[in-house]
């Protein structure tokens, strides 16, 4: 195929390429080379794709002017996009038989699914843009699919913490946390060469209580010399009220697991 010849074509690679790659900031030197086109036949392309994108509600194609910027995709998600999402996975999540004894609910097969979690990160990435953190951050394991979604979506690299340290991953910083919920103690680690001093971190989990994992997480990147940009969870519980956290995201609202008449009442917070 001319590569100069089909706009068509062309305009769908384009849009491929970015959309594979969120947040990657191509020069326009490189797209030109590989079409073989002028800048002034990409600007309309770029143009309708940034239309097209829009209309949807995909997302949103930024332009960066001198000689170091380029084009990205930003995955922005509105509103309505973002309310169908929510509401849909508390629908999922609300169902009879995810009620675990104990008052808690199944999830992994949420929280491992690739699809849901890319969209999930989407709403993360739209609601801390503004905060531009460096990295983000996570504990293992069940929340790590959902922070590699967001760091995808952010194009930013993923820190785990670990709870224990491994050897294999050279010097670490430890502390110990008490959890909100069982009031134990637990131990938690980070490489130190994970997160350089001075960095924005975005935590990210899936799951918060009282908020002893998240206040862990806090303490541990203050404690490396980073700041802390957000915190952002899949699920939260209504209660305790009072969370070991002052300031969080939920993006679904637990409000009750009724064991015995197995109902759950999960709504979305955005």
């Amino acid at each position: 195929m001319d590569k100069t010849a089909n706009r068509q074509g062309r305009r769908i690679v384009l849009t491929k390429m970015l959309a594979d790659n969120p947040g990657q900031l191509f020069s326009l030197g490189h797209f030109c080379t590989l079409f073989g086109v002028a800048k002034s036949t990409l600007s309309e392309d770029f143009e309708a794709v940034r239309q097209a994108l829009a209309a949807f509600g995909l997302g949103r194609l930024e332009t960066v002017a001198g000689a170091a910027g380029g084009v990205r995709l930003v995955p922005v998600k509105t509103d309505a996009a973002t309310h169908d999402l929510l509401a849909g996975l508390a629908e999922k999540l609300a169902t009879p038989d995810r009620i675990i004894p104990g008052g808690f609910l199944y999830m992994s097969d949420i929280l491992f699914s690739p699809r849901l979690m890319a969209q999930v990160g989407e709403v993360f990435l739209t609601s801390f843009a503004a905060a531009a953190p460096d990295h983000i951050m996570t504990v293992e394991t069940k929340g790590i699919p959902l922070a590699f979604a967001t760091a995808r979506a952010f194009n930013l690299p993923l820190v785990t913490v670990r709870r224990g340290s491994r050897v294999t991953e050279g010097t670490a910083v430890s502390i110990n946390y008490v959890t909100g919920s069982s009031r134990r103690i637990q131990t938690m680690s980070l490489p130190k060469r994970a997160v350089p001093a001075g960095a924005r971190v975005l935590i990210i989990d899936d799951f918060m209580k009282a908020g002893g994992t998240a206040r862990g997480l806090m303490d541990l990147a203050l404690e490396v010399g980073a700041t802390v940009a957000g915190i952002g969870v899949l699920v939260a519980t209504a209660e305790p009220a009072a969370k070991l956290v002052d300031s969080f995201l939920p993006l679904l609202i637990l409000r009750e697991v009724d064991e015995h008449n197995k109902k759950t009442d999960i709504r979305p917070a955005l």
